[in-house]
């Protein structure tokens, strides 16, 4: 006979069914069972909650994870829905072995494990790539926003109480500022009990909201995802480097390709990821001269001469190197007055007194990763990096939003999401049994 529950464990109460009765119907169930009973859960990160000393002992993380990971799979994320779930649940009376924790077990395991469950996202990684699932020889990376818990008013009331502060911060450095401090003491009571204050506004779905911008890497191969991120940035031209060295460290990788759409574009960072053995395949999104209606000549018309580091323009002119932005990491190269004002095709050029050039400093590797970006790669970017994101958030979030505040409760979500995704990934590419048995050969 079997033990419904925590408590009927303790307590000693008789359940009607025979454990081992309870075969789930999802092979799925099987799988995830195998998974977390082979993972070191201590060398993971993973601690089982300490009772007091009338207190009952407190439910093993393995329980807890299987629940998270059934539960994501399932679109249920809630943990007062989990709570239900295992009192009604076939399916989960049998993973956790009949037991069932009050919501707030549940919501306090995801809330102080998100290394932990990153840890053993990795782990799945790497089981999967030892099987040659994830090749490592491709990886697209790609970005999407998240909506956050706050709601667009708090976020929006919190951002203008923290540029009054600004404004009373550089008031302060004139010598005749005047600041009420009881003001100043009011706005910072207010900033400090908003309970999401890293969320940002962004545009998701045409909608300016608060959100997080999630980051991932997959592997070309198998679409399977190889590393997250969670940024406060809504644009993602900083995020290149970071994520293809994070999938490089993940795979233990010298060299790989990196694809990824033009939002991406970043000279310095293309430059130190080829300085690492990655080579990013990225369309370069640069500005244009949109001087007379945005008809006259661009960048490309003129050439670049290495060899004395000038620029010739279209009348066969000289523009000669002037000097250096450190803001703009660029190079300004001007033509003379007099060629400007004499040149016949001065119209076509600028309407300035002379003509400004501007090379940045990575401008050759820029130039090698746009070659790179053929269409052949910006087609197998479409169609690595998007299913895994509609997976996400319409198949695993329902609708993509967060249940938990801030950056670390995005991570954990994210993170445990992504552990459920690649998880029934592999599950639809090996199918249940041989899975399983990979998983626990013994």
């Amino acid at each position: 006979m079997g033990y419904i529950g925590g408590e009927g464990r303790e307590q000693g109460t008789l359940f009607p069914v025979v454990l081992d009765d309870l075969i789930p119907a999802d092979p799925v169930c099987r799988v995830i069972d195998a998974f977390v009973d082979r993972l070191a859960m201590s060398e993971l990160g993973f601690e089982r909650s300490e009772a007091a000393e009338t207190g009952r002992p407190g439910y093993d993380p393995r329980d807890l994870l299987k629940l998270y990971l059934y539960g994501y799979l399932h679109t249920i994320r809630s943990s007062r829905r989990l709570e239900a779930e295992c009192r009604r649940n076939v399916e989960l009376m049998w993973l956790p072995g009949r037991l069932y924790p009050d919501h707030k077990s549940i919501a306090e395991f995801r809330r102080v494990h998100r290394d932990a469950v990153t840890a053993a996202g990795a782990e799945l990684v790497r089981f999967a790539q030892g099987f040659g699932l994830i090749k490592g020889e491709w990886i697209a990376i790609d970005g999407t926003k998240f909506r956050a818990v706050s709601s667009t008013g708090s976020v929006r009331e919190r951002l203008a109480v923290e540029r009054y502060l600004d404004s009373c911060a550089q008031a302060d450095e004139e010598t005749q500022a005047e600041i009420d401090p009881s003001a100043v003491e009011a706005a910072l009571e207010k900033l400090k009990r908003h309970r999401e204050p890293e969320a940002r506004i962004m545009l998701v779905s045409g909608t300016k909201v608060p959100a997080y911008n999630v980051q991932t890497a997959v592997d070309a191969e198998h679409a399977l995802i190889v590393t997250h991120a969670v940024t406060l940035h809504a644009a993602d031209n900083r995020q290149l480097e970071p994520m293809a060295e994070a999938a490089q460290k993940a795979l233990g990788v010298e060299r790989m390709n990196v694809v990824a759409d033009a939002g991406y574009s970043n000279s310095e960072q293309a430059a130190r990821c080829e300085q690492k053995g990655i080579l990013p395949h990225v369309p370069a999104n640069r500005s244009i001269n949109n001087q007379g209606g945005g008809g006259m000549f661009d960048r490309t018309a003129f050439r670049y001469q290495p060899e004395t580091d000038t620029c010739l323009c279209p009348a066969g002119k000289t523009l000669q190197r002037k000097q250096i932005s450190k803001k703009d990491k660029a190079i300004y190269y001007t033509a003379s007055k007099a060629d400007c004002g004499a040149c016949a095709l001065k119209p076509r050029c600028t309407q300035a007194p002379q003509r400004l050039m501007t090379r940045l400093l990575d401008e050759d590797a820029l130039n090698r990763m746009h070659a790179r970006a053929t269409p052949q790669a910006m087609k197998l970017r479409r169609s690595t990096v998007e299913h895994p994101f509609a997976a996400l958030k319409y198949r695993i979030f329902g609708h993509p939003r967060l249940l938990l505040r801030g950056t670390r409760g995005a991570e954990i979500e994210i993170g445990l999401a992504t552990m459920a995704y690649n998880l029934q990934r592999i599950f639809n590419l090996l199918g249940g049994a041989t899975l399983t048995q990979k998983l626990n050969p013994a």
